[in-house]
């Protein structure tokens, strides 16, 4: 069987404790029998064990309960392993569709935005953090129009917005820099290895982020008020993991965020231009505000 078949069942599998509240064993084989997975119970077991050695996500049986849960304390980066399955199974799906019928494209529509561009960056760059290599390569920044030569020791890769970026020290420098993989060119893994230094874990930095831009900052309640209908869609695609809903009537959709605010909020608010409203903190309204401003000047 092949691997797409594997994470798909691991896919069902983590679907099913997720939503089935304490599933039992059987009940779990049964889920899988009916996504059309006839596998006996030794292979559902080595799915487990596999999830739990390969991804580090801790899958567990509740004997008062008498059925499984997934222990999200002693899981290690459990919403990247959540992530990572939703992509490779809408990859599995639509490739079981392209194989079924030639013209499948002809009805599937894809966002042009780029995103794939400079993707062949990943896999040496996922080496490199992976075995701790150094990488040579040149980069150009947007905001100053140059490209500049770096040498890099690789920490993490994060996808935001269907692009990629490799954050990692530059030289001696203890802060960590962000670059995007699509405007990386000459690309070297290094021979020479290096030892993390002791900085906070990176992925741990975008706990309370939204987007790309961190900092050292403590996070803070966010509160935004949304009109009722684009309520129902910050209710199905949450602005952040911390996202609770405060008030949800007829008048307004109210939400609050733990993040740390940054650049990307800050646009994510203006995106939705007259649906939302900052509540608090005042500072963040006062911003908006004056953003919005100097907006409508351009108009005037």
């Amino acid at each position: 069987m092949s691997k797409h078949a594997e994470i798909r069942r691991y896919f069902l599998i983590i679907e099913k404790i997720r939503n089935g509240k304490y599933p039992s064993f059987t009940e779990i084989r049964d889920f899988l029998y009916q996504q059309g997975f006839q596998v006996g119970d030794r292979t559902i077991q080595r799915d487990m064990e596999q999830i739990r050695f390969e991804f580090g996500v801790e899958i567990k049986y509740d004997r008062i309960r008498r059925g499984y849960i997934i222990d999200y304390d002693n899981s290690v980066n459990i919403e990247s392993f959540f992530h990572f399955l939703e992509i490779v199974n809408t990859a599995e799906l639509l490739t079981q569709s392209l194989l079924e019928s030639k013209d499948a494209l002809r009805h599937i529509s894809f966002d042009t935005g780029g995103g794939l561009k400079g993707i062949n960056n990943l896999r040496p760059l996922l080496f490199a953090v992976r075995e701790r290599r150094k990488v040579s390569f040149r980069h150009y920044n947007f905001q100053t129009d140059k490209t500049t030569d770096y040498t890099v020791k690789p920490y993490l890769l994060r996808e935001y917005q269907n692009r990629w970026y490799v954050v990692g020290l530059v030289g001696d420098t203890k802060k960590l820099r962000i670059f995007g993989i699509d405007r990386i060119t000459d690309l070297e893994v290094k021979a020479e290895t290096f030892v993390r230094d002791r900085i906070p874990d990176p992925a741990s930095l975008f706990d309370y982020t939204i987007g790309l831009v961190f900092s050292q900052n403590t996070a803070q309640d966010v509160i935004l008020s949304f009109t009722p209908t684009q309520g129902k869609y910050v209710k199905s695609l949450p602005l952040h993991k911390s996202q609770e809903i405060l008030i949800d009537n007829i008048q307004e959709c109210r939400v609050k965020l733990y993040v740390i605010p940054n650049y990307e909020l800050t646009q994510e608010i203006l995106r939705l231009g007259d649906t939302v409203k900052v509540l608090e903190p005042e500072w963040l309204a006062t911003e908006i505000r004056q953003i919005l401003k100097k907006t409508l000047k351009q108009y005037q």
